[in-house]
């Protein structure tokens, strides 16, 4: 190294190389469903940087039954309409692989986002992104995985 050359910076590493090579991630549903209440939003910028092949999706059985599921609380209803969730729940099962088998997890605070945990493990996943800053996001990483902010992943993708 030169001299006036410091070391990089992690999050410099990952924006320069880590997201060179196939980055796979779990989008927690609340940032999946996010994207559709709000079209200039995080969430929806990457989403749609998932849609334009910059990182790998990985998804779940359990997590499309989450997504149909939250869809019908009248609180979401009023935000997304059932043609919007059959949309993102058929290019889930287009362009996701989809896993059927999760392992038992039990590190989240919220035992429900635990599949989440379960999919980043059973896909190797590089990063959980969420919204969720009480529960999934305190946990910071699970075996490889990182879990993130939205923000923090759109920095990672070089969109913000």
């Amino acid at each position: 190294m030169g001299q006036g050359q410091g070391a990089q910076t992690e999050d410099q590493q990952e924006s320069d190389s880590t997201l060179t090579l196939r980055v796979r991630v779990v989008l927690d549903t609340n940032v999946l469903l996010s994207a559709f209440i709000r079209v200039d939003s995080n969430p929806c910028l990457v989403l749609h940087a998932w849609l334009d092949g910059r990182f790998e999706l990985v998804s779940s059985g359990a997590q499309i039954e989450e997504i149909t599921r939250v869809a019908r609380y009248p609180q979401v209803r009023r935000y997304i309409s059932p043609a919007e969730v059959g949309w993102l729940v058929n290019r889930i099962r287009d362009r996701a692989p989809v896993i059927d088998r999760l392992p038992e997890v039990g590190v989240s605070a919220d035992p429900g986002d635990n599949f989440l945990l379960g999919m980043a493990e059973a896909g190797q996943a590089d990063y959980v992104v969420t919204g969720d800053k009480s529960d999934v996001l305190a946990i910071e990483r699970h075996g490889r995985t990182k879990v993130v902010t939205v923000t923090r992943m759109m920095k990672a993708l070089g969109l913000g």
